[in-house]
């Protein structure tokens, strides 16, 4: 069976001695998901909840720009639906205090989602691509689906860049891309001090696995930018380890939002300036993108309208001497196909168990 979804998939060769022992499912990278759909949010949906359609506007010519699909001419899928959006989100961490030093300054693609924004725009729904999720990676970026070679999914970047990325996303989702947003995580530092410090509680008494080591004391902390970065980072002096570290990365987000949209802000031009630019140098975006018209069209998504989804997979395997995540076939086509139709919300009440109080 094949290992991928996508409209061209190609079954894998066979196996050489045992097959591995099976591994565990594969938990999502929750804190990385949740940090960078925060963000894209924080981006769209502050900008137009205070208003700010024509300062929008002006923002437009201060992003950075890429072709992120530079010569996907070939085998695209067609666009479904109209008035629904599908955005590509790629999360980078520039200074990632984890990263190897000689790998620090390079721009490591760690995170791929799609996020889904239904026609009626009330809503999102972000699906979380593992980075090591074993596809067909197209040989150009006008090759056909399928015809390419077997590798992580995160290797598509090394082979063309973001166009090759978003040509492989397509081929595996067959649901269409229309626009590209890089986020960069080391940019929630900037962001932070441009509002002045955010207060967050601390659960208890702990000190950073990072350096410079600081010190975090249970109670309310005014935290700078620095402070925060590396307070949503921390997760292994935690009982729940990744699901504390969300926990905090949203109530972090959620103070972001607040102050942001809060009266001194937008009532304060240079704080204001501050912020809205600190936001978009953290952003790279593909040349069509306009951001006065996506703070307008999801003007009603916060935080509470979000979803955040695993591509349906089997855990990892060993794939030719490589650790690799396998795709749930059946599943993931399922989910990809709700997308492209945009019908998610039938898809999540029959497949996303209801929250026990």
């Amino acid at each position: 069976m094949s290992t991928t979804v996508g409209r061209a998939s190609v079954n894998p060769p066979p196996p050489y001695g045992p097959p591995p022992a099976k591994r565990p499912r594969l938990k999502p990278r929750w804190g990385r998901i949740a940090l960078l759909g925060g963000l894209a949010v924080l981006i769209i949906a502050v900008i137009a909840g205070i208003s700010l359609y024509g300062y929008a506007n002006g923002l437009d010519n201060d992003l950075k720009r890429t072709n992120a699909f530079s010569g996907l001419t070939g085998d695209r899928p067609a666009k479904a639906v109209e008035g629904a959006l599908n955005i590509l989100l790629v999360g980078s961490d520039s200074r990632d205090p984890d990263a190897k030093e000689d790998e620090a300054n390079a721009w490591r693609a760690d995170t791929l989602i799609l996020m889904h924004v239904p026609a009626d725009h009330k809503s999102a729904q972000l699906v979380s691509i593992p980075r090591d999720l074993w596809v067909v990676v197209p040989k150009s970026n006008s090759a056909a689906c399928g015809d390419g070679s077997r590798a992580k999914i995160n290797a598509s970047f090394a082979f063309g860049g973001l166009p090759r990325a978003v040509h492989t996303v397509e081929c595996l989702t067959d649901v269409k891309i229309d626009h590209v947003m890089a986020i960069d995580f080391g940019g929630f530092k900037e962001v932070t001090d441009a509002l002045g410090g955010v207060d967050l509680y601390v659960d208890k008494t702990i000190k950073s696995i990072h350096k410079p080591h600081r010190v975090f004391t249970k109670g309310m902390m005014h935290m700078d930018g620095a402070q925060a970065l590396d307070w949503v980072r921390q997760r292994y002096q935690f009982p729940r380890g990744d699901f504390d570290r969300v926990r905090h990365q949203q109530e972090f987000l959620k103070a972001l939002m607040d102050k942001a949209a809060s009266t001194g802000t937008v009532t304060n031009p240079g704080k204001l300036d501050n912020f809205l630019k600190s936001v978009t140098a953290a952003v790279t975006v593909d040349q069509d993108f306009s951001l006065s018209d996506m703070a307008v069209d999801l003007r009603s998504i916060r935080g509470s309208n979000l979803t955040f989804i695993t591509s349906p997979n089997k855990g990892s395997e060993t794939i030719s001497g490589q650790s690799v995540v396998v795709s749930d076939r059946e599943k993931a086509i399922a989910l990809y196909k709700a997308v492209a139709d945009d019908k998610m919300s039938e898809w999540m009440a029959a497949n996303l168990k209801k929250p026990t109080s």
